[in-house]
């Protein structure tokens, strides 16, 4: 199963798991924004992984909790779910 996180995807789970709205586009165009800039934080990103495990059933690469802007996240995570990468 080949899955990619888009942007919009990513915007919809700042706002479930960290009650932030974020337009997509801005992230978008801007993927190497910081989340500090949306206003999140480590705790809300580890939700944000915990739930993508939890929806793909499979771990995602170590560090992702710690990415700091939604470019290098997005990279980390497609990675995880493209399989045999």
């Amino acid at each position: 199963m080949s899955t990619q996180l888009s942007y919009g995807e990513l915007a919809t789970l700042m706002k479930r798991c960290a009650g932030l709205t974020v337009d997509p586009d801005m992230m978008r165009t801007r993927p190497d924004s910081t989340f500090e800039e949306y206003g999140l934080d480590s705790l809300g990103l580890l939700a944000i992984v915990g739930e993508l495990e939890n929806r793909y059933g499979t771990p995602i690469e170590p560090g992702a909790e710690s990415c700091k802007t939604p470019g290098d996240f997005l990279d980390v995570i497609n990675t995880s779910l493209t399989p045999g990468a």
